[in-house]
């Protein structure tokens, strides 16, 4: 230790004040050293991305650029009527009853532009051709069935302009026995969105916006103020390239029943009771899986707000891959949940779950880059921060930050970034952790009590010791979720506990999950 960046004064400490188990100063010994200022610095280092990859779904058939439309057909709600503004072109045929308005047609390159309001109405289209809607300030209550009912299997451009609203049924007993409809926006075929407008939907009967295919989202604000089920649900897959999406729901907020999800970019706040955002085939539960189903969820970005009140975060019963994207999860359940490997490639993560495990996949735990917190804080039963089981639990890059009643053990020989475990503090108090030469290593104001934490960043440099500090302030800090990235840390208590590390993980303390064993003495402990 060098003299001069330490000062030594005499108290007696507070009993709260240290939680630490490893070695710590003799109980009769009250001097306490304190830090003097130390520059904290945002570093570290990105590995070769692993998992879902330079993936964004992108399909030009799905850009209504890339389509032409000759016809247009404009309808207009009004209470109970609607009115057909101009010539309806030949092999489109339109019938009315009242507000119910049925469109057949068996041609191409038709589009429709749907406006007005009307309290108990329907637009619905039977066509053997992908088609476009758009829909202008248009809004639609239906007393017996959904709003907009597509029975047609083919793509549908949907284009949003000016605000939309669309609440169906909470009993539907106006549907033909041979056709499925199952929420407000019912389609057999692919929704395609895009446009400029908002789009709010009250889905009572079952979900918000329903496809049998896929959905993708280019652009646009969509709400789904409430779901008797899930909010968006879909076949195929769902795709989201951008916008602003509102999610309310009684069961999940985003879920593809046989396929993946691909989010690229957008405005995401989910609540929901059931997941936020899910790829729900289960391979382990099917008789008979269809090897050519993939139910992964791949994040390249986006920023995300998930709020769940018995559900999980973000789930996949395939593999999960964050390349990007601004996360913060509050679930009830697992806030990440993978059936395979979880890969964590980039981007800023914070997951906090009351319940189970913040972040937890059946077969492994990939970290190569990004900043990701992780926080379980259930006591009564062993959850951990990471959980992988018996998989492998490989750091190559980023900030791993861990609190919770246990951790997954790091794979030391697949790991090339150095990982500490340690005892938990109190909480809202500030863990600091720097270097014998005074460089800062984590300086992270800790939210809550627990038994475990871990920590990763290319700062656990190997060969070097570290002294572990708690308390103090930081001035003109910068901080997310508590980790602070800038500022100056002064005026913390030194906990007598230190660590060299000598190993690609070292452990002072902590505890390791139901498959992991514990070791309060581990490499490079003191």
């Amino acid at each position: 230790m060098k003299s001069n960046r330490f000062k030594t004064v005499v108290l007696i400490l507070s009993v709260s004040l240290l939680t630490f188990n490893a070695c710590s100063d003799d109980d009769n010994d009250y001097s306490v050293t304190y830090s003097e200022d130390i520059s904290i610095t945002d570093s570290g280092i990105t590995g070769t991305a692993e998992g879902d990859i330079n993936n964004t779904g992108y399909d030009e058939d799905d850009l209504v650029e890339n389509a032409t439309f000759e016809d247009t057909v404009q309808i207009v709600f009004s209470n109970t009527s609607a009115t057909i503004v101009n010539p309806v072109p030949d092999d489109v045929v339109i019938t009315q009853d009242g507000a119910d308005i049925t469109i057949n047609s068996t041609i191409s390159k038709v589009a429709y532009e749907v406006s007005g309001t009307t309290t108990d109405g329907m637009l619905k289209i039977y066509s053997d051709k992908k088609f476009k809607l758009s829909l202008s300030d248009l809004s639609i209550t239906n007393a017996d069935g959904p709003a907009i009912n597509i029975q047609s299997s083919k793509t549908i451009f949907v284009i949003l302009e000016g605000t939309n609203n669309l609440t169906d049924a909470s009993i539907y007993s106006d549907i033909p026995d041979d056709e499925d409809a199952k929420a407000a926006f019912f389609s057999e075929g692919q929704l395609v969105f895009s446009g400029s407008g908002a789009l709010n939907v009250a889905g009572l009967y079952k979900h918000g916006i329903a496809s049998d295919d896929y959905v993708r989202v280019i652009s646009g604000t969509i709400t789904v103020t409430e779901a008797a089920s899930d909010a968006i649900h879909t076949n195929d897959y769902i795709i989201v390239d951008g916008g602003t999406l509102n999610l309310s729901a009684s069961s999940d907020g985003m879920d593809c029943e046989e396929g993946y999800i691909i989010i690229n970019d957008g405005s995401f706040t989910i609540n929901t009771v059931d997941d936020g955002i899910v790829a729900s085939y289960d391979i382990d539960e099917e008789e008979e899986p269809d090897d050519s189903i993939l139910p992964n969820v791949t994040i390249n970005g986006g920023d995300f707000v998930i709020n769940t009140t018995e559900g999980e975060g973000i789930e996949s019963k395939g593999i999960m891959t964050i390349n990007d994207g601004i996360i913060n999860i509050t679930a009830y359940d697992d806030g990440l949940n993978a059936n395979g490997t979880l890969y964590i490639n980039g981007g800023n993560t914070y997951v906090y779950s009351t319940l189970n495990d913040a972040i937890d996949s059946n077969e492994g735990i990939t970290i190569t880059g990004g900043t990701t917190i992780a926080i379980a804080v259930r006591t009564d039963e062993p959850d951990g921060s990471f959980d992988c089981d018996d998989g492998l639990f490989k750091i190559t890059g980023g900030t791993i930050l861990g609190l919770a009643l246990n951790t997954s053990f790091p794979t030391e020989s697949e790991s090339t970034q150095n990982a500490v475990i340690l005892d938990g503090i109190n909480a809202n108090q500030l863990l600091h952790i720097q270097s014998e030469d005074g460089s800062e290593a984590l300086t992270y104001q800790v939210p809550y009590r627990v038994n475990t934490i871990i920590y990763s960043n290319a700062k656990l440099e190997t060969g070097q010791t570290y002294k572990i500090f708690t308390g103090g302030i930081v001035s003109n800090g910068t901080e997310v979720n508590g980790l602070y990235t800038s500022g100056t840390y002064s005026g913390g208590a030194d906990s007598g506990d230190s660590f060299t590390i000598s190993s690609t993980v070292t452990q002072i303390g902590g505890e390791m999950g139901p498959t992991g064993e514990p070791n309060t003495g581990g490499p490079g402990g003191h």
